[in-house]
């Protein structure tokens, strides 16, 4: 759930509208974003909570166009809320959930459910942009840094399919569709199946083929 709130919430759907969500998706993703802790904290590995941003960065950055981001109300109730909203689904509700459901120690509820769960949760999310960067394949591009990485893959719940991600960034399921391990893929799915997702943006398969052959490492 945690994940979700950034796999398929802050990146698949904020940033890259690779998708569109119904109100009450788009709750339970904010909530699930709350919990994870990470929007606007951290990029990169860890080493980039260090570096501050080049004034050339923030100046272009105004220039992007957030209105749809501005003009959604759970997107901007969470943003209002963003403290109270972190410490109550980050570390309150997963403190109490094992405490109250099945007897847990607060003591035990907070470093596991709690920061335990946390730390997991950012190392494997910051994995996305370190070794998705560094270890994999090209199949798409070979130009670019961003590789396919199964383990990552596993560990990010389907981001770690970074070089087609990459190549083709408006693609909601950030990979080829197939058997792949992907289950924020599968979960966009599922919630469109149930109504609560429409206009999913792919790439045909013709333009992804037409891409290997032309730019790829050659690797299937």
């Amino acid at each position: 759930m945690t994940a979700l709130g950034v796999t398929a919430g802050a990146h698949r759907l904020w940033s890259h509208r690779s998708y569109k969500a119904k109100l009450p998706l788009r709750i339970f993703l904010a909530i699930a974003n709350s919990m994870a802790f990470q929007r606007g904290f951290f990029f990169s590995h860890i080493g980039w909570l260090f570096v501050r941003k080049h004034r050339d960065v923030i100046e272009k950055g105004r220039k992007l166009d957030f209105s749809d981001l501005l003009d959604d109300p759970v997107v901007m109730f969470q943003r209002k809320h963003y403290v109270v909203s972190v410490i109550l689904m980050c570390f309150v509700v997963p403190t109490l959930v094992p405490w109250y459901f099945w007897k847990e120690s607060l003591w035990n509820s907070y470093f596991l459910a709690s920061i335990l769960r946390y730390t997991v949760s950012l190392n494997v999310a910051w994995l996305v942009n370190s070794a998705a960067h560094m270890y994999g394949y090209r199949p798409y591009d070979k130009n670019i840094n961003p590789r396919e990485n199964a383990l990552v893959s596993l560990g990010a719940i389907g981001e770690g399919f970074h070089n087609y991600h990459h190549t083709f960034p408006f693609d909601y399921s950030t990979s080829e569709l197939g058997l792949k391990f992907n289950p924020t893929t599968w979960f966009i799915d599922f919630m469109f199946w149930l109504g609560l997702v429409t206009e999913r943006k792919q790439a045909p398969r013709e333009m992804v083929q037409a891409r290997k052959e032309r730019t790829g490492d050659g690797s299937s």
